[in-house]
């Protein structure tokens, strides 16, 4: 692409990467990387034609909860995920637009927002109150 002069790359991030992830810290610490090596990236490619959009969902109603055994925390039983294909239309959108990042719905856009405002305390605890296994119980 790089060559060609042209191309658009999207990559699937999280609104996670922003977030101290209680009781998900390693799956939070991998998509900070996703999200600041995509704006990295970008970066280094801004006078090649080539666009990198880094989407950032949060909780979307695929298998990842069951995968990662959080079946029985409030955000893996929750019903009003994100539908998957509404995430992805979002982000293809983002990317024929080569805009930097998108945060799909206004649910993750406000809490995106909030995690840069409140103190990363807060926001740990506010995390552990959606994924602490045995969670879902006290809903």
């Amino acid at each position: 692409m790089r060559a060609a002069g042209a191309g658009r790359v999207l990559i699937v991030g999280s609104i996670a990467g922003i977030l101290p992830g209680s009781f998900s810290a390693v799956y939070n610490w991998s998509k900070a990387f996703i999200d600041n090596f995509a704006y990295g990236l970008r970066n280094e490619l801004k006078d090649s034609g080539v666009t990198l959009t880094c989407l950032m969902p949060g909780p979307t109603d695929t298998n990842f909860f069951e995968r990662a055994d959080m079946l029985d925390t409030k955000v893996g039983e929750a019903k009003n995920k994100d539908d998957p294909a509404d995430v992805a239309k979002t982000g293809y959108d983002a990317m024929l637009k080569g805009e930097a990042s998108v945060v799909h719905g206004l649910k993750n856009k406000v809490q995106a927002a909030m995690a840069n405002i409140l103190p990363k305390t807060a926001s740990a605890e506010a995390h552990r109150k959606m994924a602490e296994p045995g969670s879902a119980k006290e809903h």
